[in-house]
């Protein structure tokens, strides 16, 4: 067996976007895979036969990722091969090109060119679309644009890359840079004629859509000024071309919206008893009338967490009167199944992590992490789960990994769940450092899945340890509501299961570093300014001053007033009193700060204030800014990039634990 090292994760493949062909022959997904010398992801459409479970390659796909079954032989993808139509989008034309491949044949042709930046699609019936495409209200229309006309956009186009007009809130999105007037918007697209109908307005996104019959159904966040997180629903016929509004867009946060038996149904979170993070309930809209169908206290999707995936997945879908979701319960994610009666089943086992999956008659697909294996794809036949690929086998057979096991502690009259990972080497009597790893959200959870910097540390000779403290998910709106008590009743299930592992594991040194990202970073900031009991500490991507975060970030005006229950001008002391910087000149704990320069969800200036603050008092401390970078590094950064910061916070744990 091998040991397991920073840069193996280059060689696990990733899985995404089930579908199945018209036919149901075929399961059809995304598989990715990292790109060191290019620095990048290579994605490429796969298809499985049904009957013969075998699978196989059948083409590369370009950075957006979107495919789509036509007919039973046929799939289209996104994929541009004209060079100078490459040109004129690079000057800032707005083009999407997809190309049609032949199953049985491999030929690949052109299928047909959109003049708009699309990102997302859905085939009605080969000449009809549905998709959502970027808007700009500020932006300049350079399509179809020629001779003078086309000279003076070019250079209002080159002078506009000069500065950025900023009137609302949110003025920019993490892995999207400025969103300052740019929506999604939804629109029907005639492949034959060329039409291009707008559905929704120029001022609106559009988040979730479905199709049925004729009819589609989407949800709408409308603002000018702010955005508030409310959403309304509306329905689109599309051979009328006419709009019926089902729910204003005033009382409730829109989870999810699906076709249901001869209605619809909706996750809707009206955020009055647990805020923001409330788990939505099941609502039906018929003949005009809305009515809750089914209470709920799980959340309505995946939220275990992992550093071993990419691209997207689908939580919802509708078949013959049933909906299908996606959700966390405990420390897994589970597929569950809601008829029109009410009546819930759990489908997949309760163990590991459903990531996404596909209906196929009366056999279902998905993709999971179960135990210490990477993602793959399983089938569930009769009650009966069985995985059917083996694209990471060679790394589950040939790397040395090392199993959780459970252990709990009971923190704040609860039951905290938490594993710990011994070191790969492990010998009775000898002893070891260790590091505590704390997950972000707060509304996440850790389960016992693979996870790779975890793995990485265990193959160096280090214990890891986990725990799912107050505010993570699983366990209902109660266990995760942590409004207004960042920084207590969850820093003392840490501490308190910090305990537990140091007396059941009396081998670990007393060197025991700690880390986290995002609510991880928070709290990993927040344990420095309120103990010494830490070696080292690694803060990733974290957030130190509810203030600046308030006003710098894509969700701080709202986030920030919703989880602390205050904002900077009621009970700002509280604010305050809940800021890790608050803290800084208590801190002697040696602290690497790892930020992305593009994090707009906790943006840079988090990390460098606690980083100037504990400086200034003395503090040994180390910042490593990622550019072109967002929150998303630890999980889909650029290759080289997530080598040199597992690199770097690998080099810290080693200087100061051993």
């Amino acid at each position: 067996m091998e040991s397991l090292k920073i840069e193996d994760f280059l060689d696990y493949n990733y899985l995404s976007e089930l579908n199945i062909s018209p036919d149901g022959k075929y399961v059809s997904f995304l598989q990715h895979r990292a790109d060191y010398d290019k620095n990048n992801y290579s994605s490429n459409i796969y298809i499985l036969n049904r009957e013969s479970e075998e699978y196989c390659k059948l083409t590369e796909l370009s950075d957006k990722n979107q495919y789509m079954w036509i007919d039973e032989k046929s799939i289209v993808f996104s994929s541009n091969k004209d060079r100078e139509l490459q040109l004129r989008s690079d000057e800032g034309e707005s083009w999407s090109c997809y190309q049609i491949i032949d199953l049985e044949s491999k030929k690949v042709e052109e299928y047909m060119r959109i003049p708009l930046e699309v990102t997302s699609i859905k085939n009605i019936d080969g000449e009809k679309f549905i998709l959502t495409a970027q808007y700009d209200n500020y932006g300049v229309e350079l399509n179809g644009a020629v001779g003078d006309e086309r000279i003076k956009k070019l250079e209002k186009i080159r002078e506009s890359k000069n500065y950025e007009i900023i009137d609302e809130i949110p003025f920019w999105g993490n892995g999207k840079g400025f969103t300052n007037k740019k929506r999604n918007r939804l629109y029907m697209y005639n492949r034959l004629s060329g039409e291009i109908y707008p559905i929704s307005d120029r001022i609106s996104n559009v988040n979730y859509y479905s199709y049925r019959d004729g009819k589609i159904v989407y949800t709408v966040n409308r603002f000018t000024n702010k955005q508030e997180q409310r959403e309304g629903i509306y329905s689109f016929d599309i051979s009328t071309k006419s709009e019926e509004l089902l729910l204003a867009g005033e009382e409730f946060r829109v989870n999810f919206v699906e076709f249901f038996n001869d209605g619809i149904i909706c996750g809707l979170n009206d955020t009055k008893d647990y805020g923001l993070n409330q788990n939505p309930k099941f609502y039906t809209i018929k003949d005009g009338e809305l009515k809750l169908f089914k209470e709920n206290d799980s959340s309505l999707s995946n939220s275990v967490g992992s550093d071993c995936r990419y691209g997207n997945n689908r939580n919802f879908r509708e078949n013959s009167g049933e909906l299908y979701y996606i959700t966390t319960i405990l420390h897994s994610s589970v597929l569950r199944s809601l008829d029109e009666m009410g009546v819930e089943r759990t489908i997949s086992s309760a163990d590991g992590s459903v990531d996404g999956f596909i209906l196929a008659d009366k056999e279902i697909y998905f993709i999971g992490m179960k135990g210490l294996r990477l993602q793959e794809i399983y089938s569930i036949k009769n009650g009966v789960e069985k995985r059917v690929t083996d694209f990471n086998e060679k790394i589950y057979e040939n790397k040395e990994l090392s199993r959780p096991e459970k252990l709990s502690v009971v923190s704040n009259g609860v039951e905290i769940e938490g594993w710990v990972i011994k070191p790969t080497n492990y010998e009775e009597g000898k002893m070891y450092p260790a590091i505590l790893d704390i997950h972000g959200g707060p509304k996440t959870v850790y389960g016992d899945i693979f996870y790779h910097e975890m793995q990485v540390w265990a193959n160096l000779g280090y214990f890891v340890f986990f725990c799912n403290p107050h505010g993570g998910d699983g366990r209902g709106n109660e266990f995760a509501d942590i409004r207004g008590k960042y920084g207590t009743i969850d820093y003392e299930d840490l501490m308190n299961f910090t305990d537990k592992v140091t007396n059941s594991y009396p081998i670990i040194e007393r060197k025991i570093g700690v880390t986290g990202g995002s609510y991880g970073g928070y709290m990993t900031n927040w344990i420095i300014g309120h103990t010494n009991r830490f070696a080292c500490a690694v803060s990733q991507r974290s957030i130190s001053n509810w203030f600046s975060k308030f006003g710098t970030t894509d969700i701080g005006y709202y986030f920030n007033v919703d989880q602390n229950m205050s904002s900077p001008w009621k009970n700002p002391e509280k604010l305050w009193w809940h800021s890790p910087l608050k803290y800084a000149n208590r801190v002697v704990t040696p602290t690497l700060f790892i930020h992305s320069e593009e994090d707009y969800r906790c943006w840079l200036a988090e990390g460098l204030q606690m980083f100037t603050a504990i400086k200034y008092h003395g503090v040994q401390a180390r910042l490593c800014m990622f550019k072109g970078e967002n929150h998303e590094l630890s999980r889909s950064g650029k290759p080289k990039n997530r080598v040199k910061r597992l690199q770097e916070i690998t080099k810290w744990f080693e200087e100061f634990l051993k």
